[in-house]
């Protein structure tokens, strides 16, 4: 990723271009206005938007709204890392030409960032919680992350369909995944990937049980990991080999 923004510099941007766009397509302006204009930061719109889309009758948007924000204010890292994937977006995401557009309409990124509110709650014990959050975020957005993984920052995940991500999956900062991605188990304890920065997994790759991904490497779609790979490396095939000589970090 490319310089980061900071926080009040990316809201302004992001707030700027739900003001044209209320201009430009007037049918929409409660919904910008809603979404965007209303909040005085990026923190308090996450928070708005997850609640209007995972809420339910059982846990109705006005207090799920409450409990995002509590979550928020006693971890801020939230709302920065959120920053980040929506930087992560535009830079990644040939489509996403303007800042505002994952936070309004890209499930990969609410699925995302529901995810980081369930992690917290997992944390801090609040578990039957967070398996709540991760239920609602399976059946309305189609993307099912365990709120035990661990996901870094500036993370993308484009179109997201399909995506399943286990319980001991770790994914550092500056990874991209596609729509139908697998992070599967095999076996006891740590029984998932862990993808280092920078990868790219392509749409419909499968990466079962306890192996490390390198650095920088990129999966082909389709396929089929069962081993460890190195960094820098492009991987493809079932089951996926290494079609090119790694380069030197």
């Amino acid at each position: 990723m490319s310089q980061w923004l900071g926080l009040e510099e990316l809201w302004g941007t992001i707030k700027g271009e739900a003001t044209a766009a209320a201009r430009t397509q007037p049918e929409l302006s409660s919904f910008f206005h809603s979404h965007v204009l209303k909040h005085q930061d990026l923190g308090a719109a996450l928070a708005f938007g997850l609640a209007m889309r995972l809420a339910s009758r059982h846990l109705p948007a006005i207090i799920l709204h409450e409990l995002i924000e509590s979550v928020m204010q006693a971890k801020p890292a939230i709302v920065e890392a959120a920053g980040r994937d929506i930087q992560a977006y535009y830079e990644r995401d040939a489509a996403c030409v303007e800042y505002v557009s994952p936070l309004l309409y890209f499930k990969g990124f609410h699925a995302l960032q529901g995810y980081r509110i369930a992690h917290q709650l997992w944390c801090d014990q609040r578990k039957l919680m967070a398996l709540y959050i991760q239920s609602q975020m399976a059946s309305v957005l189609d993307v099912d992350i365990h709120p035990a993984a661990q996901i870094g920052w500036g993370v993308f995940i484009d179109h997201a369909t399909g995506v399943v991500i286990g319980e001991t999956s770790i994914i550092e900062d500056d990874v991209s995944l596609l729509h139908g991605v697998t992070l599967g188990g095999s076996g006891c304890g740590v029984r998932h990937p862990h993808v280092e920065a920078g990868v790219t997994i392509s749409a419909g790759a499968k990466l079962l049980g306890n192996i490390r991904i390198g650095h920088h490497t990129v999966i082909g779609a389709g396929s089929l990991v069962l081993e460890s790979m190195p960094p820098n490396a492009t991987v493809v095939g079932v089951p996926a080999k290494v079609v090119n000589k790694p380069k030197q970090a």
